[in-house]
């Protein structure tokens, strides 16, 4: 991943020093725990998840959101919760990432929630399909204080682009990126912009075509994603030919080429919080499977060292691969432009 001065310096300028007490505990306790496979978890959160909603305008083929197959309810984050979360968490939070299913941009609180964060200097991320970054909701996301704000382009025509992004338009997200590049020219601020195109077996011939397209369009970097599959035996067509785009093992019966390690830093350092209250462990757990508690009516540090929490954090130390979300984790495959 490429490093941006400003965007490390946005970022560095969250670290009071209760943040960085907090880090120092979670990050030590996580070696231990890591070296000796026994649960030693200390702090809270550095950094956490909040769905705005699990709308969305899309139906994209490989996403529970887009497919309409969750078991759990759809709705808005309101701002009550989202106040609740931050004023919890606001001596050691230091990082929000506005999203989990669903596109955010369709809760209209959603950067009115983001401008709370911003004002308790909490770095915030959010990830959109960029349909609705009209100009005056580009000029909002600057004024809201919006860190990072990651845009998925999974396709340099229309045709490549909706074999996924089924729904999407293409040319909307191109005005979208152009809203945002001006308002924040213009502005003389505003969030680190990434372009994120997701190669499958259908676009990876475009990948040169996006990279000239992104410097065409003045984002701050592209940042080219392997797919996550669910479905093999009806969606082995999006792994890519070239391995080195693909989470997947082509050998046989498509596997996933992580070993599943007894560990995980996501368990220590951060979690999510589904637009209705509920903790779960982790972005792979798209339908919130593994709940811990509901911070609608109980206090965060009363769920973050419960007896389920810690006992799933056991789990992974003892024997991750028994864990569902987990068999297809792949963390550390993102590769970068």
């Amino acid at each position: 991943m490429k490093i941006n001065t400003k965007d490390a310096f946005q970022y560095i300028k969250t670290l009071r020093p209760s943040r960085l007490f907090n880090m120092s505990k979670v990050v030590s306790s996580y070696f231990v725990s890591r070296l000796t496979g026994v649960n030693k978890h200390k702090g809270f959160p550095i950094a956490i998840s909040i769905e705005p909603t699990t709308s969305c305008n899309l139906r994209c083929p490989q996403c529970p959101s887009g497919l309409r197959q969750f078991t759990r309810d759809t709705g808005m984050l309101n701002t009550d919760l989202n106040k609740k979360i931050i004023d919890e968490l606001k001596s050691t939070l230091t990082y929000i990432t506005y999203y989990f299913q669903g596109e955010p941009y369709l809760n209209t609180d959603f950067l009115e929630m983001v401008s709370y964060a911003s004002k308790h200097n909490i770095y915030t991320a959010t990830s959109t399909n960029a349909h609705y970054l009209t100009p005056e909701v580009a000029k909002s996301t600057i004024d809201s204080g919006l860190n990072r704000l990651i845009i998925s382009l999974d396709g340099t025509s229309q045709e490549t682009y909706s074999k996924y992004r089924i729904g999407g338009n293409l040319k909307k997200v191109l005005e979208g990126t152009k809203n945002i590049v001006e308002a924040k020219k213009k502005a003389g601020h505003g969030p680190y912009i990434i372009w994120q195109f997701i190669v499958f077996g259908h676009n990876e011939h475009q990948i040169d075509e996006i990279k000239m397209l992104a410097k065409e369009y003045g984002v701050d970097e592209l940042g080219i994603k392997t797919a996550q599959i669910y479905d093999f035996e009806t969606n082995l067509s999006l792994i890519p030919e070239n391995d080195r785009y693909a989470r997947y093992s082509k050998d046989g019966s498509p596997k996933i080429k992580n070993k599943l390690l007894n560990h995980c830093w996501r368990l220590w350092h951060s979690c999510v919080v589904t637009w209705d209250g509920k903790i779960a462990p982790c972005c792979f757990d798209k339908d919130a499977s593994h709940q811990f508690g509901d911070l609608r009516t109980t206090q965060f540090k009363d769920i973050w060292q419960n007896t389920q929490y810690n006992a799933f954090r056991k789990l992974v130390l003892k024997s991750r691969k028994n864990i569902d979300i987990c068999q297809n984790c792949t963390e550390g495959t993102k590769i970068w432009a």
